[in-house]
């Protein structure tokens, strides 16, 4: 049994099928929510694996967010000591910017049902490679991206935006995309994120991604394909 915390931003981007995958593989599964009065970070001591959620909020919006610059102290500190980190969206560009990169506004918004494809880096990552080789169409719901940190592999991009996804070694995982989402996750970014929804190439209509939900199971077998290796494998 691993000590999984999550960090939360807001209340509708929440772990969704991550969280199921971790207690029914055995998982002690705790959080802190940013939004919550009160909120609290975990001693180092107290976790082994750490997943970043993600947030309509920027990573350099700490003016609008007190807790952004302790998160942010607190993601280096957990790899510092060697813990797992996995970032899904928000959760990835704040990782990127611990390690140096920089996030800045991806040249296409990007939401709904888009395949991503392998990038040049991804066969050096076997077990990765062979989940993503044929192009999985997977969620998107993002207007910025991360440049990928130095010493990271560049794992995958889509059509509109390079940069999907970065593996920084065994233990550190970046995805722009989310692998994680539910019937009920989708239609709590419909409802509270409707505004970001415009006619543009990279952007789905909510019918369209209303249509798109039968890709969920596939999303789900991914997530847990990508679970099961960062935490277990050591590869």
């Amino acid at each position: 049994m691993m000590r999984v915390h999550y960090l939360q931003h807001v209340p509708f981007e929440a772990p969704a099928y991550v969280e199921t995958w971790m207690q029914e593989e055995g998982h002690n599964v705790s959080a802190t929510r940013f939004y919550d009065p009160g909120h609290r970070l975990p001693a180092m001591d107290e976790l082994d694996a750490l997943i970043i959620m993600g947030g309509p909020m920027g990573v350099y919006d700490e003016s609008l967010y007190d807790w952004l610059a302790d998160e942010k102290t607190f993601i280096k500190t957990c790899i510092g000591a060697g813990k797992k980190v996995l970032g899904i969206c928000l959760g990835a560009q704040l990782i990127a910017v611990c390690l140096g990169a920089r996030v800045q506004a991806a040249p296409h918004k990007e939401i709904g049902w888009f395949p991503v494809y392998p990038a040049g880096d991804c066969r050096a990552v076997p077990w990765f490679y062979e989940l993503f080789r044929t192009g999985p169409v997977v969620f998107h719901w993002h207007a910025d991206r991360f440049t990928i940190p130095e010493g990271a592999m560049d794992l995958l991009h889509s059509e509109a935006n390079g940069n999907q996804a970065f593996y920084y070694n065994r233990d550190v995982i970046g995805l722009q995309f989310h692998l994680e989402v539910t019937a009920s996750s989708v239609d709590a970014l419909l409802r509270e994120a409707a505004a970001d929804l415009e006619t543009a190439a990279a952007v789905q209509s909510a019918a369209e991604i209303e249509a798109g939900k039968d890709l969920i199971a596939d999303c789900n077998e991914k997530m847990a394909a990508v679970l099961t290796h960062w935490l277990y494998s050591g590869e």
